[in-house]
């Protein structure tokens, strides 16, 4: 791997190549609540970098690696992440066009891989809604917006961490903008949507996946007839390198069953977010309530994750899809005339 790529999948991950990541990009869900709390139209700025600092604060010591965005918990939430954990940060909008046929993702204004990088970031998080049914040209769009976002990070040598997400079209029954599952979605759209962004003309180091079966749906890894795992299985063979699962807002005991599938199929370990806090934050407007609820109830639930995730997660350096063990690129005397490095460097 290329320098830049090959410390940050380092940084991102523990000592023994699991990833334990939090997440605490999330705007809409999270603005929304603050703003119904508040009985406002729009949540307050302050009260969004207080809601996510006290997330921070109370889980990122959990954690390999941490998400921010750059609107709110990476100004004032990045003091509260250690220098010996991973620092991811988000890339696309929250904010897409829900056309017809598709939807059309873009990158947050005034923001860039170059600035992630710049920041300090060891990764850039990109999410995209995709699925293979949409029309061909949101399916064009979709797919450039990638392959623009992976040659960005190719040319800052910074890894890509991708995220994928089916949802419903609009006018269909179920469709909505929320950031929730789309309970109506079918495994073969979301292996086939993983199959599309493998080719490493994309170049994505890191798939973070969401479950091929509406959570709520995944029975208990005793009660599987074989149906959940081999679509869990074809996730890890469709990415064809290290890849994490994403919780999209399932329940502890859901999201900790869909760990056991994922796990057996060859993941690497979770970027999880609502999951492991939602519960806790029911409580707002009161941050004390909300802070003494993260300390009982998720806390112990990411340190059962962890455990889970030590016993049975691939370190991301075994994964099928890397050939041996991974090592830097172009080493030798050749190396500084070698490498490409950040743009503009010579």
């Amino acid at each position: 791997m290329e320098a830049g790529k090959l410390w940050g999948m380092r940084r991102l991950a523990d000592e023994a190549g699991r990833f334990k990541m939090l997440a605490v990009d999330q705007r809409p869900p999270i603005k929304n609540l603050i703003a119904e709390r508040r009985g406002m139209e729009a949540a307050p700025y302050r009260d969004v970098c207080d809601f996510k600092a006290l997330l921070v604060g109370e889980l990122a010591p959990q954690a390999s690696a941490a998400l921010l965005d750059p609107h709110f918990a990476y100004p004032a939430t990045a003091h509260l992440v250690a220098p010996s954990q991973g620092l991811l940060l988000t890339l696309e909008d929250s904010v897409f066009d829900d056309t017809s046929t598709g939807r059309l993702s873009k990158e947050i204004d005034d923001w860039s891989v170059e600035k992630i990088k710049r920041a300090g970031g060891d990764a850039v998080k990109v999410l995209a809604w995709y699925r293979p049914d949409a029309g061909p040209e949101v399916l064009e769009h979709q797919q450039e917006f990638v392959r623009r976002i992976g040659e960005a990070c190719r040319r800052f040598d910074i890894p890509f961490v991708f995220e994928l997400l089916v949802y419903a079209f609009a006018g269909a029954e179920g469709h909505t903008t929320d950031y929730v599952e789309d309970t109506a979605k079918r495994a073969d759209d979301v292996v086939a949507s993983v199959e599309a962004f493998a080719d490493p003309s994309y170049g994505i180091d890191l798939f973070k996946l969401e479950s091929p079966f509406p959570a709520g749906s995944v029975p208990n890894r005793r009660d599987d007839d074989g149906t959940v795992q081999a679509a869990f299985d074809a996730l890890g063979r469709e990415a064809g390198r290290p890849w994490v699962m994403l919780s999209a807002g399932a329940t502890q005991a859901a999201f900790r069953d869909i760990l056991e599938y994922a796990y057996a199929a060859g993941a690497s370990g979770y970027l999880a977010g609502r999951a492991i806090w939602w519960d806790a934050c029911q409580a707002f407007p009161d941050l004390e309530a909300m802070q003494q609820q993260l300390r009982s109830g998720s806390v112990p639930y990411m340190e059962e994750l962890n455990q889970l995730t030590d016993e049975l997660a691939t370190p991301w350096t075994e994964n099928t899809g890397i050939l041996g063990e991974p090592a830097l690129t172009g080493t030798g005397p050749g190396f500084r005339a070698g490498y490409a490095g950040f743009a503009g460097n010579s």
